[in-house]
Order: C-alpha cells, then structure tokens, then sequence
C-alpha cells in the first residue's frame, strides 16, 4: 500500500521526498531508470520525513527487529530500528558476514543474487519489519522474507522508499503487506 492512500494524502512531506529523489537514465545497465536515494540523503529535511513516517507507522507494531537489506536499507533501518526501540539486522551480500550465515538466493530485474544473515541474529518468534530502498518485482524482499522465516521470525510487513504501483500493497510471491512511500519517478 502506498502511503498517499493510507492516510497521507496530500501529505507534501511526500512529494518533498519524491522530489529529493533523483533519476538516472541507463544506469546499471541500458534500459534501467535508477532510482537515486543518495540525492535524497543529502536533503536532511527529507531523509529526516522519509525516517520519521516509517517510524510513526512501525512505533506501536511491537518489531523486535529491523532487517534492512543491502545496501540501501541500511541507510533507513538502523534509524527506525533506534526509534522504534528494536535491534538492527543487516542482510548482506554474499561473503560480506564473518562467521557462520544462512543465505537465500533470488532473482533481480536484471540478473541474480543472494542475501544473507547471521545465524542466530534472530530468534524464533520475533516480530521483524524489512526495509530496501526499492520494490520493482518484489524478489529481493521474497528472499529476504524466506531467509526471516526460516529463522522463525513473523515478518510483519515490508517497507520501502519508492515502489512500483504493480505491487499493490503485498510481495507477490509471498503475500506480506507492503508499505511504501513513494512511485518511481521517471
């Protein structure tokens, strides 16, 4: 669900994070319309909105954990972790973690991959929210539910900054409810 229809219509803290936003033609590769949060970093004012509605959504959901996925969630979910009184866990890239991991391998628009977790970052029956950046066809944060999962964690929702209107509101492959902020820009 998009949050323009969950309450924060015509919120401009929307389009001002929206507009932070900044596009980049065929970048990775031809075809790829980029979605740079860098440029939104920048915008303290912004970036301090984008943590503060996430943080106003999560506050009263009883998360014990943040799982932010790699590279990007990382620059949201220690912030909303904090706030929110919950513990920060990073999903990384392969050989990224020292010491023992569990992984999960998933499929990108453009290409393949995987993530992984430390064993034992988790525990069985904790409440976790994902955060990433983007959602596009929902495969990273399939894997990212499917690697909590194993663990024994209920994945409450996903969030993220931008996403695809296709979406509707759950990651296809899985069903989870998913929050998200803002539409790509073009």
């Amino acid at each position: 669900m998009f949050a323009g229809e969950n309450g924060l219509q015509g919120d401009p803290r929307l389009k001002a994070i929206s507009d932070a936003i900044r596009v980049v033609p065929h970048f990775p590769k031809p075809g790829i319309m980029f979605q740079d949060i860098t440029t939104l970093l920048l915008d303290h004012k912004a970036f301090k909105d984008t943590v503060d509605i996430f943080v106003d959504r999560y506050r009263d959901m009883g998360i014990s954990v943040v799982a932010g996925v790699e590279a990007r969630g990382f620059m949201f979910g220690p912030s909303i972790a904090l706030a929110i009184g919950a513990k920060f866990v990073p999903l990384r890239k392969p050989r990224k973690l020292p010491g023992e991991v569990i992984s999960e391998e998933y499929i990108l628009e453009y290409g393949t991959d995987c993530l992984e977790m430390h064993v034992g970052a988790v525990q069985p029956g904790e409440r976790a929210l994902i955060i990433d950046d983007l959602v596009a066809t929902g495969g990273t944060l399939c894997a990212a539910i499917r690697l909590l999962e194993r663990v024994g964690a209920e994945v409450v929702e996903c969030a993220c900054v931008i996403g695809v209107p296709e979406i509707k509101g759950q990651c296809r492959e899985i069903g989870k409810p998913l929050y998200v902020l803002v539409e790509p820009r073009q």
